[in-house]
């Protein structure tokens, strides 16, 4: 295509992420160094949201806190159970195709309806014992530990079962030639020709985990006393249930962003290292 059209074809799409993303986000840093109830009132105010976000409370401290163990237990979860399935339903076994539907369907349910569908198993469990999910913060923590699992996980097969049928067979047999057993073929040939797929996979459950939102929401909101809330939960009730405290969500979402990307292109950094061509 001749590159005079790609000015006609490239504009409209680039003013709609301009419009839609990148002037709401450059207002957004400036509105996290201001106090404001409304765009339009905002006042200047330097780093004082930023100081006030850690002074004020320790309730986004204690919010990162457990973000970051959510995240790690649901990360290596979800990864290697989802990492399990496909190496199983890569086999010759009957009606793969049926189970490979049935453990991706979860995934098409939205997060806010699937908090409260599991919010009325885990307290129907609960409830024989007399508490429910906010009794205990543990209770909230492994409840959405198996929810984000119960989701996330059929999406990650299907990632992982595409790079498992795209090795090449002959790699296989000739390792099997060699006297390779399953175990070997297993660690020393498939895993790491799949390193595309784990740095995918692995970069979708970290981001993922850290942004969880709806899920929190609704089978938990937080409770008890807010120890179950996480981070992009904490930057709501800061912006939306506190009077005067805008500024400070502003100033916590811009900090959340700064810390999950920084986290998100470590683990690219570290996991493409480890890929291998084929």
């Amino acid at each position: 295509m001749p590159k005079r059209y790609y000015a006609f074809f490239t504009l409209p799409t680039a003013i709609a992420f301009a419009i839609s993303f990148v002037i709401p986000f450059i207002f957004g840093i400036y509105l996290s160094f201001t106090k404001f109830t409304t765009v339009t009132d905002s006042e200047w105010v330097g780093f004082q949201n930023y100081v006030r976000a850690f002074a004020d409370d320790r309730n986004f401290i204690n919010a990162g806190i457990f973000t970051i163990k959510f995240a790690v237990v649901s990360v290596i979860l979800i990864n290697v159970m989802a990492f399990t399935l496909a190496y199983l339903l890569t086999r010759k076994i009957q009606g793969r195709n049926i189970l490979r539907t049935v453990f991706f369907m979860p995934n098409l349910i939205g997060g806010i309806v699937l908090g409260y569908v599991w919010l009325l198993l885990i307290n129907g469990i609960l409830v024989n014992f007399g508490v429910d999910i906010t009794y205990d913060p543990r209770y909230g923590f492994w409840g959405l530990v198996v929810v984000t699992n119960w989701q996330m996980a059929g999406y990650m097969m299907v990632i992982y079962i595409a790079a498992i049928l795209a090795i090449p067979t002959e790699i296989l047999e000739a390792a099997k030639i060699d006297g390779a057993n399953a175990w070997q073929a297993l660690s020393r040939i498939t895993i790491p020709l799949m390193m595309p797929a784990f740095t995918i996979c692995t970069f979708l459950t970290v981001s993922n985990s850290f942004k969880l939102f709806d899920q929190n929401l609704s089978l938990t909101a937080g409770a008890p006393g807010r120890q179950t809330a996480m981070l992009a939960l904490d930057i709501f009730y800061t912006f939306y249930g506190q009077n005067g405290y805008e500024g400070v969500g502003q100033a916590k979402a811009v900090m959340f962003f700064l810390f999950v990307s920084a986290v998100v292109l470590l683990q690219l950094r570290v996991t493409r290292s480890r890929e291998t061509e084929i």
